[in-house]
C-alpha cells in the first residue's frame, strides 16, 4: 500500500512532526521542562490562601481585622458534663465534684489555659442537667489537634470516676484530631490508588504493558511540573491543598485521555498499512488537534473559576487550567517523539491473555456500538425522543436543589462518637458548638460607650430571640479589639440559624454597636461563613455560566466551522451536565438509592459544588464531544455520506472513548469511596456524568441528532465565513474516495 505525501497543517500537525523529526531533543526539552518546573517550584515555596482572602464580605472583614491586629486565636474545647436519665442536677453535690474534677484534670495537663466552671460562667442549660467546662489550648491552633490527646485522656479519667454522668469534650482541636485519625489517609489512599486503576484499565485497553505505560507516565509527568509551576504563580495568586487534589484529579483524567487519544490514532493508521512515519503525521492532525480543542476548551470552562470571586474557586480554577495545559502541550510534542523513538517496541510487554483484537481494515469496530449505531440511525427520531426524555427525568430532581454547607453531623453522620458529642451539645444549648462570632475593633475598646454598646449588644442578641446565650465577650485591650461570642438558636438548623444571624447583623448591630462612631464589628463564624459563601456563589453563577458557554460555543465554530455542531454541543453538554445535578439531589439530598454508594441523604448539596461540577464537566465532556465530531466530520469530507460517516465516526471510535470514560469513571469513584460526604458527592456526580456522557450523550443521542440534520450539520451562514478557520487538512483514505460536492458540483466544505 502507498502512503503519499500526505500535507497537514496546524499547529498540533507541525509541533508532532517536528517532535517526530528531533525526538531526543523533544523528550530532553521536556524533561528539562519538568525538571526545572519542580526546581523552581521547590525553591519559590507555596504560598496558600489565608483566611482573610478566603471570603469577600463581613467574613472577610473579620478575618482581616484579627490578622492586622496580630491575634491568634487559640483552638478552644469544651467539656460537655450531662447527667445520665434523670435525678442528677447541676446543682446536685455530685454533679459539682465533677466539674471540680475537670477542671483540675485539664488544668493538670499543663497544655490548656483559661479554664471556666460553668458555675461562674452560667453555661447551665435551661433543664439544669448540662454544663459547660470551657478552656484554650495552648500554642498554636493549627496544630492543637496534635498536642490535645493527654487532655482528652484526662477527661476520660474524670468520665471512669463518674459514671452517672456523660462527660465528653468536643472543639476545634479534639476534632481535628479525629479526623485527621479517621480520614487523614483517605485522600492519600484515594491519589495513590488513582494511578493504579488508570494503568491496569490501560493494560486491558491496550494489551501491551509500554502502550499502557506511556498515557500514565505522561500525565504524572505533566502533574509533577504542575506541582513546581503552582509553587511559582503562588506568590501572585495563592493555592490550597483542595486545588492540588483537584489538580491531580483532573491532571490524571486529561493526561491519560490526550494520550489515549493519540496513541489508539497512531495505532490505528499503522495497522491500515500506513508506514510508521505517515502514521505519526495523520495522528498528529487529527488526534493531535482533536487535543488542541479539547485542551482550550477545557482550559476556557476552568478559566471560569476565575470570576467566581472566591479565593478556593479561583486556586482550583486556575491549577486545573495549567495541569490541562500541560497534558495538552506533552500529548501534541513528547508523544509523538516517544512513539518514533519506541517503534514497534511500543508492543513490548503484551499480556498473554490478553491478545490483539480483531481488527479490519487497520481499524477497530466495536460489536456493541454497531447495534446500538445501527437501531439508532434507523429511527433517528425514537432515539432522540427516548434518550433526550431519560435524560431530562433524571435531571427533572435538580429543579429543587437545595445547598448549604454541610454540618458535621450531616458530613459524617453518627460514625464517629464526637458527631453525637456535637448533636447533644447543640441539643442542650442551641447554636453552642458553633456561635457566631463578632468581632469588634475601635478607636478604645475600654471607652465608656463602647463597653455599653457591648453590654447591651448581648442583652439584645437574647431578648431578640437571636440567642438564648449565654453571650461570652473578650477584650483584648493592647489591640482594641473585642470578641462577641453568641450562640445562635437553631444550632445545626442551619435554615434557623441562618434566620438568628439575619437578626444579629440586620436588627441587634444596627440598635447598639451601630450607633457608636468609628466601630466596626462584622459577624463572622460556621454559619455566617456559609451565608456569605452563599452569596457571593450566587452572584457568580451567571457571569461563569455564560463565560463559559459563550466561549465554547465560539471554540467549537470556530475549530468545526459549523454553527449547527457549536449549537447542539452546548445542548448536549447542558443535558449532560443537568442529569449529574438530578442524580446528586436524588441521592444524597432525598436519599434514593444512597445505601447503594454507600451514602445517605443528608437533606442538602454542599454548597460549592453544583458549580464546580458545571465548570469541570463542561470541560472534560469535550474531550469525547471532540474527539468522535472530528472522526465524522474527517469521514465526511473523505466522501462518505452523513450517515455514514456518522456510523464510521461512532463506532471507529466507540474502543478509545470507552477506555478513556472507564478511567474517569474508575478515578473519580475512588473519591466516592471516601468517607466524607462532601467527597461522595464529587465523586458520584463526575462518576455519574462522564458515564452518562460517553454513553447516552456520546453514542445515542449525538449520533441521533447528527442524523436528523443530515447535511445541515454543516450550515455556516455566509456572513460567518470570514471567520478563522481553525480547522485541519484531512487525511485520504489509502485509495481516496470521491470528494464530496455539493448540488452545484463544488467541493463540499464542512
Amino acid at each position: 500500500m502507498g502512503n503519499g505525501d500526505i500535507r497537514v497543517r496546524g499547529l498540533a500537525a507541525r509541533a508532532g512532526g517536528w517532535s517526530a523529526r528531533h525526538r531526543w531533543a523533544a523528550v530532553g526539552i521536556w524533561v528539562l521542562f519538568v525538571v526545572l518546573a519542580m526546581g523552581l517550584g521547590s525553591a519559590a515555596g507555596r504560598v496558600d490562601v489565608k483566611d482573610s482572602d478566603q471570603l469577600k464580605g463581613e467574613t472577610h472583614t473579620a478575618a482581616r481585622i484579627v490578622e492586622d491586629a496580630g491575634i491568634d486565636e487559640p483552638a478552644g474545647e469544651t467539656v460537655l458534663l450531662q447527667a445520665r436519665g434523670g435525678g442528677l442536677k447541676a446543682t446536685d453535690p455530685e454533679f459539682r465534684d465533677a466539674v471540680d474534677a475537670v477542671v483540675r484534670a485539664v488544668e493538670g495537663t499543663g497544655r490548656v489555659t483559661e479554664v471556666t466552671s460553668p458555675y461562674d460562667t452560667k453555661t447551665i442549660s435551661k433543664d439544669g442537667r448540662s454544663a459547660l467546662v470551657q478552656f484554650d489550648v495552648r500554642g498554636e491552633s493549627d496544630t492543637a489537634g496534635e498536642r490535645i490527646e493527654p487532655v482528652l485522656k484526662a477527661v476520660e479519667g474524670v468520665q471512669q470516676d463518674h459514671e452517672s454522668l456523660r462527660i465528653e469534650e468536643i472543639g476545634g482541636a479534639s476534632m481535628m484530631k479525629t479526623f485527621d485519625d479517621a480520614f487523614g489517609d483517605d485522600f492519600q489512599k484515594a491519589e495513590y490508588s488513582a494511578v493504579p486503576v488508570a494503568l491496569g484499565i490501560l493494560l486491558i485497553a491496550f494489551g501491551a504493558l509500554v502502550a499502557a505505560l506511556l498515557p500514565v507516565l505522561l500525565a504524572i509527568t505533566a502533574i509533577m511540573a504542575t506541582m513546581g509551576l503552582m509553587g511559582v504563580v503562588s506568590h501572585v495568586m495563592p493555592m490550597s491543598d483542595t486545588a492540588n487534589s483537584v489538580m491531580l484529579l483532573v491532571g490524571l483524567a486529561v493526561g491519560v485521555d490526550y494520550c489515549l487519544f493519540y496513541l489508539r490514532r497512531e495505532r490505528e493508521e499503522r495497522e491500515a498499512g500506513r508506514d510508521a512515519q505517515t502514521a505519526l503525521r495523520i495522528a498528529a492532525a487529527t488526534s493531535g488537534r482533536a487535543i488542541v480543542v479539547s485542551g482550550v476548551t477545557v482550559c476556557v470552562a476552568m478559566a471560569g473559576m476565575l470570576f467566581t470571586g472566591l479565593a478556593e474557586f479561583e486556586a482550583m480554577g486556575l491549577a486545573s487550567l495549567m495541569v490541562v495545559a500541560v497534558a495538552m502541550v506533552g500529548s501534541v510534542t513528547v508523544l509523538p517523539a516517544l512513539l518514533s523513538l519506541l517503534g514497534e517496541r511500543v508492543e513490548k510487554g503484551r499480556l498473554p491473555f490478553l491478545g490483539r483484537r480483531k481488527r479490519s481494515g487497520g481499524r477497530q469496530d466495536s460489536r456493541f456500538w454497531t447495534a446500538v449505531l445501527r437501531r439508532v440511525l434507523a429511527k433517528p427520531v425514537v432515539a432522540v425522543v427516548v434518550a433526550a426524555g431519560a435524560l431530562l427525568a433524571i435531571s427533572a430532581p435538580a429543579l429543587g436543589m437545595k445547598t448549604q454547607q454541610l454540618t458535621l453531623d450531616q458530613e459524617f453522620g453518627d460514625s464517629l462518637p464526637i458527631v453525637q458529642t456535637y448533636n447533644r451539645l447543640n441539643d442542650a444549648f442551641p447554636g453552642g458548638s458553633e456561635p457566631a462570632e463578632v468581632v469588634v475593633k475601635a478607636h478604645d475598646i475600654n471607652a465608656p460607650e463602647v463597653k455599653s454598646a457591648l453590654a447591651d449588644f448581648r442583652d439584645r442578641a437574647i431578648s431578640s430571640g437571636a440567642s438564648r446565650g449565654p453571650v461570652e465577650i473578650k477584650l483584648h485591650d493592647a489591640q482594641n479589639v473585642a470578641f462577641v461570642y453568641v450562640p445562635l438558636v437553631g444550632g445545626s438548623d442551619q435554615d434557623k440559624a441562618g434566620a438568628s444571624l439575619d437578626t444579629l447583623r440586620d436588627e441587634v448591630r444596627p440598635a447598639t454597636l451601630g450607633k457608636v462612631d468609628g466601630i466596626e464589628a462584622p459577624i463572622t463564624g460556621q454559619v455566617a461563613g456559609s451565608k456569605d459563601f452563599n452569596d457571593q456563589l450566587a452572584g457568580a453563577v451567571v457571569p461563569v455560566f455564560a463565560f463559559v458557554v459563550v466561549f465554547a460555543f465560539v471554540l467549537m465554530l470556530l475549530s468545526f466551522r459549523s454553527l449547527t455542531i457549536a449549537i447542539t454541543s452546548i445542548v448536549l453538554n447542558l443535558l449532560s451536565v443537568g442529569a449529574a445535578y438530578g442524580i446528586l439531589v436524588a441521592v444524597f439530598q432525598h436519599g434514593w438509592g444512597a445505601s447503594l454508594v454507600g451514602a445517605e441523604g443528608v437533606g442538602a448539596i454542599i454548597t460549592w459544588l453544583p458549580l464546580f461540577l458545571f465548570v469541570i464537566l463542561f470541560g472534560l465532556s469535550m474531550d469525547y464531544h471532540v474527539f468522535v465530531v472530528s472522526r465524522i466530520r474527517e469521514a465526511r469530507l473523505r466522501g462518505l455520506a452523513t450517515r455514514d460517516a456518522i456510523r464510521h465516526g461512532v463506532v471507529t471510535t466507540a474502543g478509545v472513548v470507552t477506555s478513556a470514560a472507564v478511567i474517569m469513571v474508575a478515578v473519580f469513584a475512588i473519591f466516592g469511596t471516601l468517607s466524607m460526604q462532601s467527597m461522595k458527592q464529587m465523586g458520584v456526580g463526575l462518576a455519574a456524568a462522564v458515564l452518562i456522557d460517553a454513553t447516552i450523550i456520546r453514542g445515542v443521542l449525538l449520533p441521533a441528532v447528527m442524523a436528523l440534520l443530515g447535511e445541515r450539520n454543516w450550515y455556516l451562514p455566509t456572513w460567518l465565513h470570514r471567520l478563522p478557520d481553525l480547522t485541519h487538512d484531512e487525511t485520504p483514505q489509502v485509495v481516496a474516495a470521491p470528494a464530496a460536492r455539493d448540488d452545484e458540483g463544488e467541493p463540499l466544505k464542512v
